[in-house]
């Protein structure tokens, strides 16, 4: 959790794997949503932010940490 929170501070990329798709994001902030941890995180190629339910991501890398 620190290190994502770390990442959203200084808006590095994150690299994250949900249901068997790969996002690569520039991390907005860490927030809850419904009692649970969430990352937002932006889209460049489309340009909208897009939440990602920490409990529902299989995988993360920091990317530039």
């Amino acid at each position: 959790m620190d290190r994502l929170e770390n990442a959203a501070r200084k808006q590095l990329r994150v690299a994250l794997r949900r249901r068997g798709t790969e996002y690569i994001v520039t991390a907005r902030r860490v927030t809850t949503i419904g009692g649970r941890e969430a990352l937002i995180g932006h889209l460049p190629m489309t340009g909208e932010d897009l939440t990602f339910r920490l409990d529902d991501v299989d995988e993360f890398q920091i990317i530039g940490d």
